[in-house]
Formats: C-alpha cells, structure tokens, sequence
C-alpha cells in the first residue's frame, strides 16, 4: 500500500474519478451552472497534482507552479459566483437577498435557485 502513495498512483486514481465527474457535469449541463463547477473541479485537480509532485519529490517549482494553478482556477470561480450572484434571479425577477435572508416569510434556499 506503501507504494500507491510514493509513486503518486493514489493521486492519479482521484484525478480519473475527477475527470470522470466532469463528464458527468458536462453531460447534464444544460441544468447546471457548469463553467463555476468546471473552475472547482480544475481548482482540485491542480491541488491533487501539487500532492502529487510533492509525494514523487518533483521539484519544488511544480509544486509551486500548481499551487498556483489551483489558486487562478479558484479565483475565476469565485469570479464567476459573485458575477452571477448579484444579477436577478431569472425564475422569480428578485434579486438574491432582497427579501433580508431568511425570514419568517422566506426559505434559505428556494428550490428555483437551487438547480
């Protein structure tokens, strides 16, 4: 078992799973919000392959070099959240927060901004 994580084969395993799960989302994009799942799924990726080379003994610089990858990865999907965030909801008009979060007369999380 030892040597699944010295070679880095465990890693390689997870980004397999996580390709996979992207084609899944992609498969079902038209009800998703897809590029924000894409950007995480690239962020994860990118922090499994600095694991990687940080369990292989790559350079430092690889490492480094995904870390930073992960972290522009990351960025553009927070980019692309607080963008989408602050335009109206397109099934009901109101904007997200209008209503003052949850309330007596609210739901945290109304099922038409769920999908």
């Amino acid at each position: 078992m030892a040597w699944l994580f010295a070679s880095g084969h465990v890693v390689d395993a997870i980004l397999v799973l996580v390709a996979c799960e992207a084609l899944v989302l992609v498969a079902w994009g038209r009800r998703l919000a897809l590029r924000p799942l894409l950007f995480n799924l690239a962020s994860g990726a990118a922090l499994m392959l600095a694991v990687r080379t940080a369990l292989t003994g790559g350079p430092w610089w690889t490492t480094a070099a995904c870390l930073f990858l992960s972290f522009l990865a990351h960025a553009t999907e927070l980019g692309l959240r607080l963008r989408t965030a602050t335009k109206a909801c397109a099934a009901c008009g109101n904007a997200p927060g209008s209503a003052g979060g949850t309330m007596p007369k609210t739901v945290a999380f109304p099922s038409h901004e769920l999908i």
